[in-house]
């Protein structure tokens, strides 16, 4: 399905569950439960089926960002956390969508903290997975070194500061596998299945784009909802440190923050059954 925001840019999305339940004599609304994929250049696959689960409890609303999966085409000079970030806003307003409860991964959860700072208002709920407000890149490349060896440093090197067709190759053969802790079931038919954008992410994070410019730290302080920061302990690219320091700037009157041993990029994905219960917890004490 697809939704045209203001500009003209067509969003694709995806929905698993009701608004709407019957409960009794009534009917009962279910939260939005919007859902951001990472990359940049990725599109939504790789949360499914996983996150279809929380459709007993929410309705679930997968997108792919503009410009990634299958939001094209599109002008590369909206590809911006700013125009991203407004983006969702303005996708709930086409469809009707109020207080969504919205989770984003990786580089969705740098969306969402553009969408999260930029409309404090809007949202009901706030989940941040495997995000950094800014990233650290000495400490990536340090920690490739010492979990992949030199190969993989050097690899990694290259794909932040290259990002050709070999760069990128080797960076998923070698480094990717880094990412998490154990292999994940149906891991290999999710990675066939997802459409991979390279131009958004060369676009994005390549030397002077602006990945290695961005600074949420002083603008969390605007995020007004309640938030969940989850983060596994040997993630690789967004460390530890970075989601301790997004709760901090939050505040601990709204942010939780959950760290999860034996677990990398996506704690979900190392531990499902603990880290998927946290999230429906979150949800169902909204």
């Amino acid at each position: 399905m697809f939704v045209t925001l203001k500009d003209g840019q067509r969003i694709f999305f995806d929905v698993a569950g009701s608004a709407l339940a019957p409960d009794g004599p009534a009917m009962r609304e279910k939260p939005a439960f919007i859902v951001l994929h990472g990359g940049p250049g990725f599109d939504h696959s790789g949360f499914r089926p996983d996150f279809d689960a929380f459709a007993d409890i929410a309705q679930v609303i997968y997108l792919d960002h503009r410009g990634n999966g299958r939001s094209v085409p599109s002008d590369p000079a909206t590809w911006t956390l700013a125009q991203w970030g407004d983006d969702i806003r303005q996708f709930c307003d086409a469809l009707g969508i109020e207080r969504p409860v919205v989770l984003g991964q990786s580089f969705g959860g740098m969306v969402a903290q553009s969408y999260a700072t930029r409309h404090p208002e809007h949202p009901r709920g706030l989940i941040l997975s495997s995000t950094a407000a800014r990233m650290d890149f000495p400490f990536s490349l340090n920690w490739f070194g010492v979990k992949g060896g030199a190969e993989a440093r050097a690899i990694a090197e290259k794909f932040w500061n290259v990002g050709d067709d070999e760069a990128f190759a080797a960076y998923m053969r070698v480094c990717m596998p880094l990412y998490n802790t154990r292999p994940r079931p149906g891991g290999a038919d999710a990675q066939s299945r997802t459409i991979m954008r390279r131009e958004v992410y060369r676009h994005f994070s390549l030397p002077g784009r602006e990945i290695h410019a961005m600074d949420f730290r002083a603008a969390l302080k605007k995020v007004s909802c309640p938030t969940l920061v989850l983060a596994g302990a040997e993630d690789p690219i967004t460390p530890p440190h970075l989601a301790k320091e997004i709760a901090e700037c939050v505040g601990d009157n709204r942010a939780s923050l959950q760290i999860y041993d034996r677990c990398g990029h996506g704690a979900f994905r190392d531990d499902p059954e603990t880290v998927l219960a946290a999230i429906r917890a979150f949800i169902a004490g909204l």
